[in-house]
């Protein structure tokens, strides 16, 4: 049975990875929950998703070509609407009222493009994530995307314990074994939303790390902090910056403010997208600043990808093989706990009968 949830909305694409109507170019595709899907704009710059494979051959229609509001399989011809039927079929008269493909609901908000894999009649906008800062003019960012070859639980797991920024991000994000000791807030989210939990932790008096050097931070102590929503399916929405040791909250001077936003979407139970920014607010963009932030970033991102990646080849070396939890994975599990609920009430189980992931303290 596979981990993910389907009843939620993912992250398909940045906004400009979609080509517009007019595009004459390859159609985009892809791989979203196992599923193929082709996206493209309407007429009026909407997005459209459909199944990514026609119901003739099983062709890729990505491999086709559009021909004004329909695809044409690039196979045998046949066209679909933008509704996925099939509106001609060389050689036919009319095409059989089966011959279609399926349409996803989609949503676009701040340079997100998300689908919704589940059920059409459960698509709750209320569900989309305020991932704000990928529009907002006077936060500026470069947007990012990895491909992963890991499960995304795995990577889930990374972004729920930050203990690791002192070991795996030791020259980049991190720099201080004191942000592994903090022990962080932990809190449910409950509300209109996505279900997920809120973690903050706080670090005060560490080395400036790398990165805030690179933003041109010059003193040589700071005070930091981390405060993020994690939602289901998987995206953290998160307020994070420092300021010189022992300054007073309100005293704006020398404060690096940022503000980040990462989702996870499942390719297939053994890899992932990873769609990602990492923001700061300023009234007039500075490309030389935006661009080393993002080389420090995706550097830092690196670093995740090759531990988590190694950690899923011994994982693959002996499935069976159980973690031991301990206090720091409180985060990680308790989200683990609200996936494991969302699969069962999908599956119409008993979420009362499913068991709790518990810690060594």
């Amino acid at each position: 049975m596979p981990s993910w949830i389907r009843d939620c909305w993912y992250v398909i694409a940045w906004d400009h990875e979609i080509a517009p109507a007019s595009d004459t170019g390859p159609l985009f595709s892809r791989t979203v929950l196992g599923e193929p899907i082709v996206v493209l704009r309407a007429a009026d710059g909407t997005p459209v998703a459909l199944e990514d494979r026609c119901c003739h051959r099983h062709a890729p229609l990505s491999r086709g070509r559009r021909e004004g509001d329909s695809v044409r399989c690039g196979y045998h011809g046949l066209r679909f609407d933008l509704d996925g039927r099939c509106v001609e079929a060389p050689g036919m008269e009319r095409p059989p009222a089966r011959a279609q493909v399926r349409r996803y609901p989609v949503a676009v908000r701040n340079g997100w493009v998300f689908v919704w894999p589940g059920d059409p009649a459960r698509a709750d906008p209320a569900w989309l994530p305020d991932n704000f800062s990928c529009a907002q003019l006077q936060w500026h960012h470069r947007p990012g995307y990895l491909h992963y070859d890991a499960n995304w639980l795995l990577i889930c797991d990374n972004l729920l314990d930050f203990s690791h920024l002192s070991y795996v991000h030791e020259r980049t994000l991190g720099g201080s074994v004191a942000i592994a000791q903090a022990r962080p807030e932990i809190d449910p989210i409950d509300g209109p939303g996505a279900p997920g939990i809120r973690v903050r932790r706080f670090v005060p008096d560490i080395d400036t790390p790398p990165y805030y050097r690179a933003m041109g931070v010059t003193v040589p102590r700071v005070d930091r902090w981390f405060d993020y929503d994690f939602v289901l399916p998987g995206t953290l929405l998160m307020a994070s910056g420092g300021r010189p040791a022992g300054q007073a909250p309100d005293d704006p001077r020398d404060t690096v403010r940022l503000h980040s936003c990462q989702t996870l979407t499942p390719e297939t139970e053994h890899t992932t997208h990873y769609f990602f920014q990492q923001s700061h607010r300023g009234d007039v963009a500075d490309p030389a600043l935006v661009d080393g932030m993002f080389r420090v970033l995706t550097a830092a991102f690196e670093e995740d990808r090759q531990m988590i990646t190694a950690q899923a080849r011994t994982i693959a070396l002996d499935p069976t093989r159980r973690m031991l939890p301990l206090h720091i994975d409180a985060a990680l599990l308790r989200f683990r706990d609200l996936v494991a609920q969302a699969r069962a009430r999908e599956a119409g189980a008993d979420t009362a009968a499913v068991p709790a992931a518990r810690v060594v303290a």
